[in-house]
């Protein structure tokens, strides 16, 4: 097993030290250049590693070349990866790159360790397929863990807003005071308002900014909040009494979820105790009676 491992770190670094003189070679001529003519400025340990994570990001978008995709599947693609937090343009290059390493990654595994000298059709084939689909599982609950965190933030990023409005703060101002004080506590939903602030400084509507919000999130309890306050802007209501209901309303939401859950316990509860309790519990009360009867028949056969 040590000597598979050994194998394998090999082969990896062979194959990431061809990557790096295949699609990085000026870049490397003019780091042995800047050696042997050395410049009087001399690069900070943060530009290096900054440089270093490029170069290893670089690599992988090299390799999404090699699969074949439409304009409308990188649009959705980038779209799912914006929900994750990453709004890069980069990001799609690498994770197409990553649907390509990973697989290879996963068969070379296979090889070193002798997993395909079994079956080697199915086990390659297998590997290939699940290496394809582990960069969208992996998405997916990126981006479930994400609106996760946007749901359970959400209440206090409401309370608030709720006080800087009733302080004297428009909602512009509010909804960036408040980006700016939780960015510690709720860092996934002060983000998204980061943006918000961001397009509202670029002239956009202030409902469009809102509408682009539940887009990007994807999550039901924001699409309510932005249609709750398109509406409350349209018709002139109080935004403070409107942002406070429906904190109160998502709080009540909570723990009805909760009650929910608890509810689901008992009947939940019936499958353990059919498959393990009840025989354990048929053991003990029906074993020694067993026992005796079986006794009692040998003693008559005798």
């Amino acid at each position: 097993m040590v000597f598979a491992i050994l194998v394998f770190g090999i082969i990896f670094l062979l194959i990431g030290s061809l990557g790096l003189l295949l699609f990085y070679r000026e870049t490397m001529l003019q780091r042995i250049t800047e050696v042997i003519n050395p410049h009087p400025k001399q690069k900070s340990l943060l530009s290096t590693i900054q440089k270093t994570g490029l170069s290893i990001g670089g690599v992988v978008e090299h390799f999404e070349t090699v699969l074949p995709k439409s304009q409308a599947e990188v649009s959705v693609v980038s779209q799912r990866l914006i929900r994750a937090g990453f709004r890069n343009e980069s990001t799609v290059k690498v994770f197409y790159g990553s649907k390509v390493l990973v697989p290879i990654i996963l068969c070379a595994l296979a090889l070193v360790s002798g997993a395909g000298d079994y079956s080697p059709l199915f086990v390659y084939i297998g590997a290939l397929g699940f290496g394809f689909l582990v960069p969208d599982f992996w998405l997916g609950k990126k981006i479930a863990k994400r609106q996760k965190l946007i749901r359970k933030g959400l209440p206090d990023v409401l309370d608030l807003l709720v006080i800087c409005i009733e302080a004297g703060l428009s909602l512009d101002q509010a909804t960036a005071r408040t980006a700016e004080e939780l960015k510690e506590a709720q860092p996934e939903l002060c983000d998204e308002l980061r943006v918000v602030v961001l397009e509202q400084r670029a002239g956009r509507a202030r409902s469009e900014t809102w509408k682009h919000l539940a887009d990007r999130t994807d999550v039901d309890c924001i699409r309510n909040l932005v249609s709750m306050l398109v509406q409350s802007e349209q018709f002139g209501t109080s935004i403070a009494k409107t942002l406070r209901l429906h904190s109160d309303n998502l709080r009540t939401q909570r723990v009805q979820a909760v009650e929910e859950m608890a509810a689901k316990t008992t009947v939940k509860l019936v499958f353990p105790l059919v498959l393990f309790i009840f025989p354990s519990l048929f053991l003990v009360t029906l074993g020694p009676a067993i026992i005796q009867m079986i006794d009692s028949m040998k003693m008559l056969n005798h």
